[in-house]
This record gives C-alpha cells, structure tokens and sequence, in this order.
C-alpha cells in the first residue's frame, strides 16, 4: 500500500523538493489480525505526513505487496515492525529499524521519526536491536531453537519413512546383523536414500540454530559442528552426541559468529568476514573445541556408563530393565540411547538375549507414544504437529525412536519425562516377562519377522509404555498450557505474545521458508492461528446467501463477511466484564446459528489461543478467534460492550468492538484469512468505527459492516 496525500513539500525557493519514502514489513508469529493492523497504522501515519510508504505483510497467506529491488534502492529507511524473522539481507545500505509488531500498532508516528536515525543495516552484520517498548516476544533461544526443528522435520520423516519401507518390503532377520536387506537388492538403495536422510538431519538441526542467532555467517560452522556431535569417532566415542550435542553446537556457533562480528576489522576485510574470515574462524575453533574440550568427557562418561550396566546384569529383571528403558528414551539415538543399545546388542553374541528384548520393547515407544498423543488430544497439537504424529507412528512400528526427536526438540519439558516414564514401563514389563530379542533392533517389526520370542508380552510392554508416553504428554502439555493460560489472564495488561506452550513445528513462526510448512507461514505461525473456510464450504454459504437464507425479518442485510456473520451472530450490549467471561458470552451468541456442537470446547481453544498472544488489536478492538472441530462450519459473531473488557490490547485500550471467528479443522483455506485481513484493515478506519459504534440495532450494525468488501 503505497499512501500519496497531500502535493509534495516545497523548499524555501518555491522549487519541488523529493518526497520522503519509507518501506515496512510488519508480521507476527502467531496470526495476521496484528500483521495488517500495525501495516494499515503505518501507512496512516505516513500518509498524513505527506511520505510515500509502501508496506509488505508477512501473514499466514503469505508475504504481500512485496518489497522489490527497485523500491529498496529508492527507499529513505525501512521499518520492519515484527515479532517473527525478517530477512534483512536485501535492506543492507538502508537505514533499517526493528521492532515489534505492537509499536507499529501503538507508535507508528514515533517509527517514521526514529528510523531517519536509526544505523545503516550492513552485510552480516547482527540484527538491529529491538527499540525500548516493545512487546513481549518468544526469546532468541526459543525462536532459534524452533527454527531449527522447522528444518530437521523433512529430513526425520522422509529418512525415517524410506528406512522404514525398506526394512519392511526388503529386509529379513539376521542374527549377526540384526535386520539386513541383501546388498544387490533395490530396497537397499531405497535404504541408503534414507540413511542420508538420517546422517543430514542432526546437522540441519545444528546449523539452522546457529543460521537463527548469526544469519548466513554461522550456517556453515553450526552444521559442520552439528556433523562433529553426532560422528563420536571423531572424539573416541562410539555413541556421538546425538541430537542434544547439536542443539549444543547450533547455540555455539550462533553466539562465536555473533561475538566474531563485533571484532573491529580494517575496511578492507570487511567485505570477505561474512563469506570467508567469519565461517572460517567459527568453523574451527568451534571443532577444535567440541572434539578436544566437549568430546573427551563425553566418551568417557559414556565408557564408564557401559562399564556401570555392565555390572547391573546380574540385578533384578525389572531394574535393569527400566534403567535401560529410561536410557532408550532420553535422546532418542543419541549417546545415552546408543549406549543402552550397544550394551544389549553386545550381550546377543554371548547368549544373553533377555537386555536386548529390555532394550527392544522400549525403542518404538517414543514415537508410538508421541504420535498416540497427537490423536489423542488434537487441539493440543497443530495441523503440521499431528501430520508429524502419522510419520512418527509409522516410524516406531519400525523401531525408528527418531521419530520423536522432533517433539522432544519442540517441547523438551514435557516430551522427554513423559518419553522416559514410558520406556522404562515397557523395559521393565519385558524384563520381568523374560522377552528376548535375537537381533540388535527393536519394535514390532522384529516380533513380526520372528527374531522375538515371548511375542505377547512383548506386545504387551510396548503398547502399555506408548499409552503411559500419550497420557502423560497430553497431562504435561496441558498443565503446562493451563499455566500459561491462567498467568495470560492475570496479567491482562500486557502486550505482545507471550511464549506458546509449543512450536511449532515450529515456527514458530521462525523459520525456515520451504521446510515443509514449518517455514515463513509456518509451524509458529499455525500454533493457534485462525484457519480459512475450504472452497466447499465458502461455496455452501454464498449458496445460501443467494437463496435469501440469509436475509433477516427486518429486511436488513443478514449476512456479511462472506455469510459468516448474521443477524443471529450480532449483539449490541456484551453483558461480559473480563475476558474470559466475554469469550464465553461469544461462544454462546455463534452457538445460536446451531454450528457449534461443544461451547465449552469452543471456549477453551478461544483461551488457549489467548494464551499465546492476546486478540486485543488496541483502537478498541478484539478479534478473539479458534480453530476447532467443535463448530461444524465457519461462524462469525460481532458484540459491544459500553464499558469496555481489558483485554491486554497494545495500546492499553479496552475492547469496545469484539468479533469472534470460529472455523472448524477442517475448514482450512486463504478466504478466511482474506477476510480476517479485511476486517483488520477497515476497523483502522476512524470513521468505521465510530458508525459501528453508533449503530442503533443488529440491522444497524449489518449494514454498517456490510461495508467490507
């Protein structure tokens, strides 16, 4: 959007001097209502200013109104006001100002002033530092943390899925070698496609860490340290460092590559520090460190740790058994994982089959146990989370705990007690059943091509593990969410988003543009965002809009925003004094059009997604939204309160305008989004506003919004 009010300033000699121009990216992680207010706010401010601005919007349909070259190289300062990554490498030369999505909201006036002054963005060079007042966000860390989880996630499943396939189609028991495809075989090119799969994804994990903290820069060391992590024969370790090692190394090498730019360097060499010095100087050092200072303790805390199990066998079943199960579960692959496995399969070959059957029940319960957890409770999870949850069933009936790193990674606190209290139950289940396992591998695969014996209980140990994995994921994510819920409410006032129970997978709104959704309108992003009406249903209701299903007795126009909002939907006095009591008064006006089927549900994915980040927009305004099966169809609902509801707005305001929008899961789709867009926009229309507030009756304030278009 590009604001031309108003004829050009003139110097004091009568003669045209250039009009200032502005750009903007405005975007935030976990909805677009906050994207296109702070976008429409801007461009308010600069228009009556007499400044050319042009805005591009980073929201869940993706990027709009797109900054070119040739606007860039025209441009005076950009302010980019978000509260997720920007890619600032195409602003380098331009005076560049960060902030948060809410100062664009609260300050756009104070924006144009500052980002005059604000520094000169140069190649590599860190961030800009974030200007005082803004909002709460998620932390570096976190975002970092999430971004490279959005990147890892392809990798885990398509690797996981082809070994999977494989083994299945093409594999066969081997007591020396657990399960092997024969090496002329197809299937064993399908596998080693995999493996690569396997090898890349801890690296990916690590390097796109460090990319997060220290941009481009940091890319190279963080993966090639992530490499290091997970190769133990590096540092003497058999087991490597696993998963955990490179989340180590990711955060490493961000930060060396952060302190490394604030080196002063001569003129000269500042060109070749980003692409050359910088990656080079990190790289090493960072591998020097981690194989000569991390990877001696590391190989020889794990030795000791064989040695220590080693000792254990003659103990009881059911002790050893949960150890080796807590073992299993902890990292997923990694060294504690790895030593576990290497000391059950090494006791094969001397006849003691019983620590690998411990071993063998414990291994699928992590990603069974995970993607039991996205069935269970769906709310909990996103869209991309539950696909995630498919590949990590299907992955554990093939004994590939990896499966499960990804939610782990997301949500370590909950995921990685609940996976160990679940591995150890189906370790010590079969150590007391006696289950032994001929074959260094695990999950049913290995009962089923016959290298198990005591098949029942071994059954038996891995379903009882993977429902105590599910249960108590679901317990923990939602005590946790129910927390953060309660301390949204209490602390009303704040503004910003405040950190989300989970990613996304992430990303949380960080990410990775391209990796498998979890980029640029991702994994963050979706984590409580309103989701659009699929083409059959916009088609249903724009059908029953033309059929005059829609019109009501007063002869108003009954259905705006697409025929999502009707005369049934309309309130003209909330009752409500808080916010809570507001979402609920909400839920039960959308309840009148018979498209909800649970109101309390409704209710607690609306507060959930407060949660996250409040609805409150300021100027008044809260677009409180959920997606959920618990409304069979979009619904749109609009109510005013006189005295106002405090809703933690940016700006401080009360919530006198309220709309709620509700869509079901299923219903998932750029119109809705659309029209989520529009009414963000126009509600920055004064006017609108005040002939919405004036608006005597439902029919009233139907044709006031009518007006969207």
């Amino acid at each position: 959007m590009t604001s031309q009010a108003g004829p050009p300033p003139t110097g004091s000699g009568g003669g045209e001097r250039k009009r200032l121009k502005l750009l903007a990216v405005t975007a935030c992680p976990t909805g677009i209502a906050h994207t296109y207010m702070a976008a429409e706010k801007l461009a308010q401010a600069a228009e009556s200013r007499g400044i050319d601005m042009k805005v591009e919007t980073q929201g869940s349909i993706g990027a709009e109104n797109v900054l070119d070259d040739n606007d860039v190289n025209t441009a005076d300062g950009i302010i980019v006001a978000a509260d997720k990554d920007v890619d600032l490498s195409r602003f380098v030369g331009k005076r560049v100002l960060t902030v948060g999505v809410a100062e664009g909201i609260r300050h756009p006036e104070r924006l144009i002033e500052q980002v005059l002054s604000a520094p000169v963005h140069t190649a590599g060079g860190a961030p800009t530092a974030p200007a005082a007042g803004r909002g709460k966000e998620r932390s570096v860390g976190y975002k970092a943390l999430m971004n490279g989880v959005s990147y890892m996630i392809p990798f885990v499943v398509v690797g996981g899925l082809l070994i999977a396939i494989s083994l299945s189609l093409g594999g066969h028991t081997d007591p020396s070698g657990g399960l092997v495809i024969p090496k002329d075989s197809f299937w064993i090119d399908v596998n080693n496609i995999g493996v690569i799969g396997f090898t890349l994804m801890v690296p990916i994990l690590s390097g796109y860490i460090a990319y997060a903290i220290g941009d481009r820069p940091a890319l190279v060391p963080g993966m090639i340290g992530g490499w290091i992590a997970n190769t133990g024969e590096l540092y003497d370790s058999k087991a490597g460092a696993g998963f955990i090692g490179a989340i180590v190394t990711g955060f490493l090498a961000g930060y060396l590559v952060l302190w490394i730019k604030k080196v002063k360097v001569p003129k000269f060499v500042q060109p070749i520090m980003p692409i050359i010095v910088i990656p080079i100087v990190a790289t090493t050092g960072l591998g020097l460190f981690f194989i000569y200072v991390l990877g001696k303790p590391i190989s020889w805390v794990f030795e000791h740790l064989t040695s220590w199990l080693s000792g254990m066998t003659g103990t009881s079943a059911i002790l050893l058994g949960a150890i080796l199960g807590l073992m299993i579960a902890f990292d997923m692959g990694g060294p504690v994982n790895k030593t576990a496995f290497l000391f059950g399969a090494g006791l094969i070959a001397t006849g003691n089959q019983t620590v690998m059957g411990m071993c063998a029940a414990a291994i699928p319960v992590m990603p069974l146990g995970q993607g039991l957890a996205t069935l269970i409770r769906k709310r909990l999870y996103t869209e991309q989370e539950r696909e995630t949850g498919l590949a990590s069933l299907f992955m554990g009936c093939f004994g590939i705990s990896e499966g499960a790193i990804p939610f782990a990674a997301a949500r370590p606190a909950q995921v990685i007690p609940a996976n160990m209290l679940g591995g150890a139950v189906a370790g010590a289940i079969a150590g007391v059943a006696g289950v032994e396992d001929a074959v260094p591998h695990g999950g049913p695969i290995v009962a089923v091509l016959g290298a198990v014996s005591g098949v029942p209980m071994f059954f038996v140990a891995v379903v009882i593990g993977s429902v105590v994995t599910a249960l108590t994921t679901v317990a923990l994510v939602d005590l946790r969410e129910r927390g953060q819920r309660g301390e949204q409410v209490g602390g009303a006032g704040s503004d910003g988003p405040v950190l989300a129970s989970g990613p996304a997978l992430v990303g949380v709104g960080v990410g990775a543009p391209g990796a498998g959704g979890v980029g640029a309108g991702s994994t963050a992003e979706a984590v409580g965002e309103v989701a659009g009406a699929s083409g059959v249903v916009v088609q249903q209701v724009v059908r029953e809009a033309e059929a005059g299903d829609a019109t009501d007795a007063g002869g108003a126009p009954g259905a705006v925003l697409s025929g999502y909002l009707t005369g049934q939907t309309v309130k003209v006095e909330l009752d409500a004094a808080d916010k809570e009591s507001a979402i609920r008064e909400m839920a039960g006006l959308l309840a009148r059009t018979g498209k909800v089927a649970d109101v309390d549900e409704l209710v607690a994915t609306a507060l959930r997604r407060e949660a996250q980040g409040t609805t409150g927009l300021g100027e008044e305004i809260a677009i409180p939204h959920a997606k959920t099966d618990a409304v069979t169809a979009p619904v749109v609902g609009f109510a005013r309160s006189t005295e106002g509801v405090e809703w933690g707005s940016p700006d401080g305001t009360k919530a006198r305008l309220v709309f709620m929008i509700a869509v079901p899961e299923a219903a998932a789709g750029d119109e809705h989004l659309r029209i989520l867009a529009l009414l963000s926009r126009k509600l920055m229309d004064v006017g609108f506003r005040e002939r919405l507030l004036a608006a005597g009756d439902e029919a009233a304030v139907l044709g006031v919004l009518s007006e969207i278009q």
